[in-house]
């Protein structure tokens, strides 16, 4: 069962002219078990900030973020990132170009017995499609393929939290809707939450469940997606 991610009142600061600057100032929201959240936003929003406060990468000075109750980053603690039990899927897919895909997708599965980790790898092969390509290699497959690829590997420790880093950066416009609902589809078979960032619209409204918009390091709107078509028509919001 996934977790629940809580985002209380959070203030992340860097020194700009040897005065602290705030890169996100009081933002707030949740994501419940298996729902699916997008922050929007222009680069420099502070979106990716929040994303790497979650992961545990970055320290915050005001707030909370709490995964099932428990406190991950206060002021005043911050749990490592690799006892946060997050995944994350960064922009460049991050895949080890020596290994085929069946071993990149086990790689984070080292500790399970080996047939615990082939029926869980094959599992997710299934799961993102990709059973008859398990023994290629990265260089050998699209950039859609190589994105399932990523995807798969980042669900294998069955994460309480999945981060999704401008996933579909790397692909033709064309490709990029028809991608974000394919994925859609797939963390919801699996009851993953999961939060995303991105600068485009149309990936946003595609993937997500609830999408806030992000402007100088501030939470302007968070809600539904039709909430957010709302309210990007009466603001005239632009990117």
């Amino acid at each position: 069962m996934s977790g629940k991610l809580e985002i209380n009142n959070i203030r992340v600061t860097y020194p700009l002219q040897g005065k602290p600057n705030a890169a996100v100032n009081g933002v707030s929201f949740t994501l419940e078990p298996g729902q699916i959240g997008c922050l929007l936003g222009a680069s420099g929003s502070g979106k990716t900030t929040i994303l790497r406060a979650v992961a545990g990468f970055e320290p915050i000075q005001q707030g909370s973020i709490t995964i099932d109750g428990e406190v991950m980053t206060s002021a005043d603690q911050r749990v490592p990132p690799e006892n946060r039990h997050v995944g994350m899927m960064f922009q460049d897919y991050a895949l080890f170009p020596h290994l085929d895909v069946k071993s990149n997708i086990g790689f984070g599965l080292r500790r399970l017995k080996p047939q615990m980790r082939h029926e869980r790898v094959a599992f997710l092969l299934d799961l993102v499609g990709l059973s008859d390509l398990s023994d290629r290699y990265p260089h050998e497959l699209s950039g859609g393929q190589q994105q399932r690829v990523a995807l798969a590997r980042s669900l294998a420790p069955d994460p309480d939290i999945l981060l999704l880093d401008e996933p579909f950066s790397n692909l033709d416009i064309d490709t990029r809707e028809h991608l974000a609902h394919e994925l859609r589809q797939i963390l919801k078979k699996t009851h993953h939450t999961a939060l995303m960032v991105t600068h485009n619209y149309d990936e946003a409204f595609a993937m997500a469940d609830y999408v806030g918009f992000m402007v100088n390091g501030q939470l302007v709107h968070w809600g539904t997606v039709d909430t957010m078509h709302q309210f990007a028509k009466k603001t005239s919001l632009t990117l």
